[in-house]
């Protein structure tokens, strides 16, 4: 067989020239001279197919990552080594070198390529939200017909906080434009609805309390002529503190925890404990304060009653004896409360 190029006799041809013709017009790789890479300036964040891809990567990594995605190995090619060098940085643009040592048709080959990487920094459109303090969703800290407490606040701006730092891996427009604080409560701009959510429910989780939403438009999208809102999120802390006293239905009770959809409570009459569903919040009355409390001491022992001095007017109050009680002795100091002109051990 003779080679159609060089006139060569040959065992085997390719396309009809031999090997060592075939060769030498032969590349390993095909890469662009010029490569072209839009990151965000702020993110690092790296446009693909016309979307934004969170990689949070170094610059170097980039280049060659956008080296390695516009390398084409030809389906000759086989046992490949590939070394990839950045040999200058000038600005936005990187000066690279791409080795290759493989085998073609059982030859061993080494071929170098050099391209240059352009960086265009530019802003997504994420970044460009937060930069500009764009917000999707206020939430409104508030407690029920009372004050927060200081200590109230303060959990909820570290439980705001928190959570944000978590979901943001996920989702960058989990970040808070501001914190307005009115003398009501705490406001939280929060630039993700989604994240505006789950904070509500950690709240939610921390203080019990109700959720209510309120959708607000803002304006219209030009493009498809619908609405554009923002939600205002209230949530309302219950008017109640653990170890207050409320009257429920017939009972009079004490708080003992407060869930995110249940409330915990003791009945004062019978030393039982039971729950209320958030669902009956409004049916729900305060009638003492923790700091209402008194102290006062066993006058006289039975083995069915204890007697008491009212801590008011000094008269004698006989109070059944409950299981909690069966170890204490006359002079011991018990707490108890008043309500409704009505004594209860606590």
């Amino acid at each position: 067989m003779f080679c159609l190029e060089c006139g060569n006799d040959t065992d085997k041809l390719i396309e009809n020239i031999c090997i060592d013709c075939f060769l030498k017009d032969f590349h390993m790789l095909n890469i662009p001279e010029k490569i072209e890479v839009n990151i965000c300036s702020h993110c690092n964040g790296k446009l693909e197919e016309g979307k934004w891809k969170d990689i949070n990567i170094p610059l170097e990594e980039i280049i060659y990552r956008a080296l390695e995605d516009n390398i084409k190995i030809d389906d000759l090619v086989e046992n490949e080594i590939i070394d990839l060098e950045i040999i200058k940085m000038r600005g936005s643009i990187a000066e690279c070198n791409i080795n290759i040592e493989a085998t073609v048709y059982d030859n061993n080959l080494q071929e170098d390529y050099d391209t240059i990487v352009k960086i265009n920094k530019t802003v997504c459109p994420t970044c460009s939200k937060q930069n500009s303090g764009y917000y999707e969703v206020v939430i409104q800290l508030r407690a029920d017909e009372r004050e927060l407490t200081e200590d109230e606040l303060n959990d909820a701006d570290e439980i705001v906080l928190k959570t944000l730092n978590n979901l943001f891996q996920k989702d960058k427009l989990a970040y808070l434009v501001q914190i307005a604080k009115p003398k009501e409560g705490h406001d939280y701009y929060i630039g993700s609805y989604k994240s505006g959510k789950k904070i509500v429910k950690q709240l939610q989780e921390h203080f019990g309390g109700v959720i209510k939403e309120s959708p607000r438009l803002i304006s219209e999208d030009k493009s498809t002529g619908k609405g554009l809102y923002r939600i205002w999120i209230s949530f309302r802390i219950p008017k109640f503190k653990v170890n207050d006293f409320i009257k429920f239905e017939d009972k009079i009770a004490q708080i003992k925890s407060i869930g995110s959809s249940k409330i915990q409570c003791n009945d004062l009459k019978l030393n039982i404990l039971f729950t209320i569903s958030f669902k009956d919040y409004n049916n729900i009355a305060i009638v003492g304060k923790e700091e209402e409390i008194e102290k006062t001491n066993i006058i006289s022992k039975s083995p069915k009653k204890i007697q008491i001095l009212d801590p008011d007017n000094y008269e004698v109050v006989d109070l059944e004896i409950t299981d909690d009680l069966k170890s204490f002795n006359i002079n011991d100091e018990v707490a108890i409360i008043k309500i409704e002109n009505q004594i209860y051990l606590v």
